[in-house]
């Protein structure tokens, strides 16, 4: 009787393109929320980003308010119709390129304008409220799963879901461990590692969840007042371990488990679930983001199942082919099987 062997857990990048389809469509879903018709739209999403920032990036900013509020309900309608556009472009493989480039120029705007560049220049950047920005992180997935037929391995690694995309295995890797770094950098700044830092996030993020989340969110921020130098110090060592592990250990999942997983709390805890809420949230923030990013990283471990695999010819497979064989051995008939598992 014969036994098969457990199938892996697989993330192809259909299966990204197809996530980051669903977060776009729901911006749009989002962007087509009444009070984004109105003023709102521009003086409670565009407008505040420019508080702190160097003039030359807040005066563009209060541009793009002030000729939105000239015309919100249009300006609105033109921005949920291209997210829209974008979702539903990512979900067939025929138009996955052109919504992918509509994407990028896209993020590229509502990164500048709309979170202003995730307030990374204004000093008050905190990777709990959602910093880099999540559409930043909308550009830089786009770009590690753009279909292409190339294929890099990191060395020692199984292929993941961005192995064939242009930058490669490496590539991703790189992308997650400065993204995780720069956070790890965010955590020392002044506004994140005072006394009082990471308790007034929390209690100031209460003010945009629904009542059961608030509750919990001021109970935990007053417990942390005056502990925010310390709590900070250890999420940033936290940040900089998930960042540079999944290049110099064998064992990435780790810490792509523990990076989705402190992601996974920062959405809940500091972003109130993106604030959908609220009727002016644009996105769900960078939350749901970072746990793709951590799946489009995960290790499909393809090799480890044709080793461990019962199928009798891989036996046979390293073999040298028997004489009149025409140089054919077993390992040939197995590899078309073991291929068909890039296909997800």
């Amino acid at each position: 009787m014969s036994s098969t062997a457990p199938r892996s857990f697989r993330v192809g990048p259909r299966t990204i393109q197809i996530g980051l389809g669903v977060l776009w469509l729901l911006d749009g879903i989002l962007q087509l929320q009444p009070k984004m018709f109105g003023a709102a739209f521009a003086d409670q999403v565009i407008r505040p980003s420019a508080n702190g920032q160097p003039g030359p990036v807040a005066w563009p900013i209060d541009e793009m308010a002030r000729l939105v509020s000239v015309h919100p309900a249009t300006s609105n309608g033109i921005f949920a119709s291209v997210q829209i556009l974008i979702g539903i472009g990512l979900f067939r493989r025929d138009t996955v390129r052109a919504a992918l480039a509509l994407s990028f120029v896209r993020a590229c705007g509502v990164w500048c304008f709309g979170e202003g560049f995730g307030m990374l220049l204004t000093g008050t950047a905190s990777p709990l409220s959602g910093a880099p920005g999540a559409v930043l992180l909308y550009a830089l997935i786009g770009v590690l799963v753009w279909p292409g037929p190339v294929t890099k391995e990191y060395p020692g690694s199984s292929p993941s879901a961005v192995a064939q995309g242009p930058l490669g295995e490496l590539g991703g890797r790189v992308i997650w461990a400065v993204v995780w770094l720069g956070m790890s950098g965010l955590w020392l700044l002044p506004v994140n590692a005072g006394p009082d830092g990471v308790g007034n996030a929390l209690t100031t993020a209460a003010g945009s969840s629904p009542t059961w989340l608030a509750h919990f969110q001021n109970s935990l921020g007053g417990a942390l007042q005056g502990d925010g130098l310390a709590v900070s110090i250890v999420l940033a060592l936290l940040s900089l371990g998930i960042g540079i592990g999944p290049l110099i250990s064998r064992h990435a999942t780790v810490f792509l488990i523990a990076g989705a997983a402190l992601s996974l709390d920062y959405w809940v805890l500091g972003q109130s679930f993106g604030g959908i809420v609220t009727g002016i949230a644009t996105d769900p923030n960078s939350g749901p983001l970072f746990i793709l990013l951590a799946l489009a990283l995960f290790p499909n471990g393809a090799a480890t199942d044709l080793v461990s695999s019962p199928d009798p010819r891989l036996s046979r497979a390293l073999a040298p082919a028997p004489v009149g064989s025409g140089g054919q051995s077993d390992l040939e008939s197995v590899v078309p099987v073991s291929a068909a598992a890039w296909t997800v």
